[in-house]
């Protein structure tokens, strides 16, 4: 599983410029089951993303194309975990840690 933090790196005017197209990408990965959770930081500096289901390999290509980092407004940092534990909701993407 993978926390996706991103941090902005441009005004909030020019990230609200590309929120619409950053909401269809988040849009499409969910409809694909590899994103769980998404939202804004608090303060309002960035955002969250959990996913899984993918390797480190393929989140790093799915955060290159956000339209976030496209645009050049925002960086991200992620971090990889094993699930080892969940809500009963989140039953599906427990993981088993490495031998």
């Amino acid at each position: 599983m993978f926390v996706m933090e991103l941090t902005y790196t441009a005004p909030l005017e020019a990230v609200e410029e590309q929120m619409d197209a950053h909401i269809a990408w988040l849009d499409g990965y969910y409809a694909a089951g590899v994103f769980l959770a998404s939202g804004r930081k608090v303060p309002r500096e960035g955002g969250v993303i959990l996913a899984a289901g993918v390797s480190r390999e393929e989140i790093e290509k799915i955060a290159a194309e956000d339209p976030f980092t496209r645009a050049g407004v925002c960086a991200y940092r992620i971090v990889e975990f094993v699930a080892t534990k969940t809500s009963a909701d989140l039953t599906a993407v427990r993981e088993n840690p490495p031998t």
